[in-house]
């Protein structure tokens, strides 16, 4: 009996000191997991965190590179050494992307780079074959064609683009090469490599030799450039952009060469024309139809003259990378949304039409100009007869097809101009709405 009662003490013992074993296993696997859990949570957040110490920081690796000559652009003298870029702000830090303001030469700027350090750019093929094959010569040295070539077909990479004979940027830039008729550094080349591997300021700089709507790219030291400082627009205020007092620039057009203060309410309207005006352009005045993805207010801003500018182009894409990008399996329409930018659903094939079925001028009618001119923000104007009819045809702006006649998609724009036109007349009883574009300073990477 006492036997019996030891070994059933005995067993029981056993099988508490393995569940106790089993809760403590269990105990530190789950502290493991745990913490693993906030380290992790930590790095992805808190990494992106963006402050003023770390962003200076990051400027001050910039400028020790260039003293030891990894790295140069036509900013850096002015950044690193005579004390003429003055940091301002730490904008925003997201997915590794870095964002600052800055003030160069007393003029507002941002300061990005897609990525924090130099280093993690790929660096040029050429430069490592010259340095596996242990030239250093004058004779190894990239021409100015080479470089052409090289900047080309990462262009084209980057855009979706085939390089034909429209596209100006290598063109351009082959002109200006060919003009220098000089070699480039290594600090040049792999500067100029790191800066085409992002694709915003590819982008950029390809368009703004070609359009006005787009933010201009002023310098660049390394792989941050220097982009003109423009307030972006916001959700939460109904006319999306600071307008109220907002000083004009002088020109030859509505104001006759005076400045001239006027209301949000009367500025909206001629904001409306540039978006228009913008709209068309991306449609039709490049190789490829340039669709925006992600069209909301802080993606645009306008400069003094009420020009709207595209100033976040990370989701903007031509034709080619457009319908690569749509042409994907599904099994109904709402699986073909990118963002902005739907097709429709084949369902006898489960792939994606590669044709965009809104538009760039839909999604804007629909998010910007319904809010804009709706009886609210109108007020005591929205049942005369002209507001009536603008608020109809925004709201047929809102609902058409990209699929439907090309004509009537036309024809739907030019409506919406006229009376946007004729509601300016009636409100300032100006003539005209010409306005003569300011000339600026291009920046050309490394000054070719």
């Amino acid at each position: 009996m006492r036997r019996s009662l030891r070994g059933a003490l005995r067993c029981l013992g056993v099988k508490v000191c393995r569940r106790s074993a089993l809760l403590v296993v269990l105990l530190w696997l789950a502290s493991w997991l745990f913490l693993n859990g906030l380290v992790f949570v930590h790095r992805n957040m808190f990494s992106d965190f963006c402050t003023d110490d770390k962003s200076k920081e990051i400027l001050q690796r910039v400028c020790a590179e260039y003293q030891q000559g990894v790295l140069t652009g036509d900013l850096c003298e002015d950044l690193c050494v005579a004390g003429r870029v003055e940091y301002k702000r730490c904008l925003y830090y997201e997915n590794g992307k870095k964002v600052m303001a800055a003030s160069w030469r007393g003029v507002p700027v941002v300061l990005k780079s897609k990525l924090e350090n130099f280093s993690s750019y790929e660096a040029l093929a050429l430069l490592e074959y010259q340095d596996a094959a242990g030239g250093t010569g004058g004779e190894e040295e990239l021409s100015p064609l080479d470089v052409v070539f090289y900047a080309t077909l990462e262009i084209k990479n980057s855009l979706g683009l085939e390089t034909g004979t429209n596209l100006t940027l290598p063109r351009l830039w082959g002109q200006k090469l060919k003009e220098n008729e000089r070699t480039y550094s290594r600090a040049e080349l792999a500067s100029l490599w790191a800066l085409l591997q992002q694709e915003e300021y590819t982008f950029l700089r390809v368009l703004q030799d070609l359009t006005h709507h787009v933010a201009k790219i002023l310098g660049s030291c390394g792989h941050f450039y220097a982009v003109e400082y423009l307030a972006a627009g916001h959700a939460w205020d109904q006319h999306i952009f600071s307008l109220e007092q907002l000083t004009l620039s002088p020109s030859p057009g509505p104001w006759s060469g005076q400045e001239k203060t006027i209301t949000a309410r009367d500025m909206v309207p001629r904001v409306a024309l540039s978006f228009l005006e913008m709209v068309e352009h991306f449609e039709n005045d490049f190789s490829h139809s340039l669709h925006l993805c992600d069209i909301k207010p802080e993606n645009f801003a306008i400069r003094k003259d009420l020009t709207v500018v595209a100033i976040d182009v990370d989701m903007a894409f031509f034709e080619p990378k457009m319908r690569d990008i749509l042409e994907q399996n599904c099994t109904s329409d709402n699986d073909c949304n990118f963002f902005d930018c739907v097709s429709k659903c084949d369902k006898t094939k489960s792939r994606c039409g590669p044709k965009r079925k809104n538009s760039n001028l839909q999604v804007i009618c629909e998010k910007i100009f319904r809010p804009w001119f709706s009886p609210t923000l109108l007020g005591a104007k929205a049942g005369l007869p002209l507001q009536v009819e603008l608020q109809r045809a925004v709201q047929e702006c809102a609902e058409i097809d990209s699929g439907e006649d090309a004509k009537r998609t036309r024809a739907v724009r030019l409506q919406l101009q006229g009376l946007i036109a004729e509601l300016i007349l009636e409100d300032s009883g100006t003539q005209g709405e010409g306005q003569e574009r300011e000339t600026r300073r291009v920046h050309t990477a490394l000054n070719f």
